[in-house]
């Protein structure tokens, strides 16, 4: 299994979009990019635009490849429903549009169906199901809440298996709610791609008792889990100071031989926290 994230905050643009490649299957989850409306009362910058197309010409280029799309959830940074050739031809699994889910969703989802139903080969929603295409598991969790609580809706949690066992997290803000880390839990993960704490909204939409709980169950995974790469990212890297609200991580990751990581890191690449920089963009 070889895992390539395609585009994260920590490459410039909101995302979490990745691609598997398995020897019987392909797979590409939540195709796609967004930019934050505003950020210290400001639009998004000439530099985060350009960052933008660049990354969604690499997520299509990759859709292309892929034989399954995933969409966990339906907020315009993990999915698009105006780029139907995404999906055409595609087996489209899909978090479930019409339970666990928020009005705002439930619209967008019902949208978003009706534009991809004549093209996808086949759509399907996949709360709590498995799939298996070869020697290929897909798992989905239960729908879990979105951050802290169930006002922005409901996400599912991905596992995909080939000897190797990597499960997206989807948009969980830091597992600070025990369902959220029991879900990951029981998929006993190698490597994880997790959405991190909203920290950037800290003391606002962020409370600082949820940061805690997010540390302690982000520890939590590692010593009850077998993973041996964990990548936080997303909510978290809006935040320059990312590191440093982690550092309680990082040390026990080092402790326990699991290496802690951006998916910036992941690929190879340098961070490019173009978001968290947007007041300093304007200023230069």
């Amino acid at each position: 299994m070889k895992i390539i994230p395609l585009a994260f905050d920590s490459f410039g643009a909101r995302s979490m979009a990745t691609f598997v490649l398995t020897k019987d299957v392909r797979i590409i989850i939540d195709p796609s990019v967004a930019l934050g409306p505003r950020r210290y009362g400001l639009p998004p910058h000439e530099k985060e635009i350009r960052r933008k197309e660049k990354l969604w010409e690499k997520i299509k280029k990759y859709a292309g490849r892929a034989e399954i799309v995933i969409i966990t959830h339906y907020h315009y940074d993990h999915h698009n429903p105006h780029e139907v050739e995404v999906f055409r031809d595609k087996i489209v699994l899909i978090k479930d549009p019409k339970n666990k889910i928020n009005r705002s969703q439930m619209g967008r989802s019902a949208f978003f169906l009706s534009q991809i139903k004549d093209v996808a080969k086949e759509i399907t929603v996949a709360d709590e199901r498995e799939f298996e295409f070869g020697n290929v598991s897909i798992k989905f969790s239960k729908p879990v809440p979105h951050g802290t609580n169930d006002r922005l809706g409901y996400v599912l949690e991905v596992l995909v298996e080939e000897k190797r066992r990597f499960l997206f997290t989807s948009d969980v803000e830091g597992l600070s709610l025990e369902e959220q880390f029991k879900e990951a839990v029981k998929f006993d993960p190698d490597v994880v791609f997790a959405d991190g704490p909203m920290t950037y909204m800290l003391n606002y939409r962020f409370s600082q008792k949820s940061l805690e709980s997010s540390i302690r169950n982000l520890v939590r995974l590692m010593e009850e889990t077998g993973v041996k790469k964990l990548v936080i990212d997303h909510h978290l890297t809006r935040d320059l100071k990312w590191r440093e609200r982690m550092e309680v991580v990082f040390e026990k990751g080092e402790e326990l031989g699991v290496k802690v990581l951006s998916a910036a890191n992941f690929a190879g690449v340098k961070e490019n926290l173009l978001e968290a920089r947007r007041k300093e963009l304007y200023e230069s």
